[in-house]
C-alpha cells in the first residue's frame, strides 16, 4: 500500500511540475509482453489494447477537511461569491490522492490498468468531504 508520505511526495511533485524518477520509464520497455506504464481510463476500452484478464473492482478513498484557517478564508470568500480557491485546491489534491490509492489497490491485485474509472464525492459532515475513485482493475496487452 502507498504510504501517506509517498502520496504527499507525489502530490508535491505534481504541484511543482516535477517528473519523478519512477515516472521516467522508456515507452518501449516491456515486462512479459505488457507495458510497464499503468493505464487509467474512464472508458470501458483502451484503444490499441485488449483486456486479457479482469481482476475485479478496485477503489481509492480519502476523507479531507480544511483546517481552521482554510475554513475561515473560505467562509469569508463565500460571503462575497465567486470561486472558493481553498476548496478547489483541497478537492484537486483529494482526487489525486484517491486515484493514487486506487492505482495502488489495482497493482496489489496484479493489474496494469483500470478501466471505467469514476469518482464519487459525499459530504461526511459540514466540514469534511469524502472522495472515492473506483473502477475495474484489468490486465491489458497491446493488440
Amino acid at each position: 500500500m502507498v504510504s501517506n508520505e509517498e502520496i504527499q511526495r507525489r502530490l508535491e511533485a505534481k504541484r511543482k511540475g516535477i517528473t519523478l524518477p519512477e515516472d521516467e520509464i522508456p515507452e518501449d520497455t516491456e515486462l512479459e509482453g505488457l507495458q510497464q506504464d499503468f493505464i487509467v481510463v474512464s472508458s470501458n476500452h483502451v484503444p490499441g489494447y485488449e483486456v486479457v484478464e479482469t481482476k475485479g473492482f478496485c477503489y481509492g478513498l480519502t476523507v479531507r477537511s480544511r483546517g481552521l484557517g482554510g475554513q475561515l478564508g473560505a467562509g469569508i470568500r463565500s460571503a462575497f461569491g465567486g470561486e472558493i480557491k481553498e476548496y478547489v485546491k483541497m478537492m484537486e489534491e483529494s482526487r489525486d490522492e484517491a486515484v493514487y490509492r486506487m492505482i495502488d489497490h489495482a497493482q496489489q491485485m496484479g493489474a496494469n490498468a483500470v478501466i471505467s474509472v469514476r469518482y464519487d464525492s459525499n459530504e461526511v459532515s459540514n466540514v469534511m468531504q469524502e472522495i472515492l475513485a473506483y473502477g475495474t482493475a484489468v490486465i491489458v496487452a497491446k493488440k
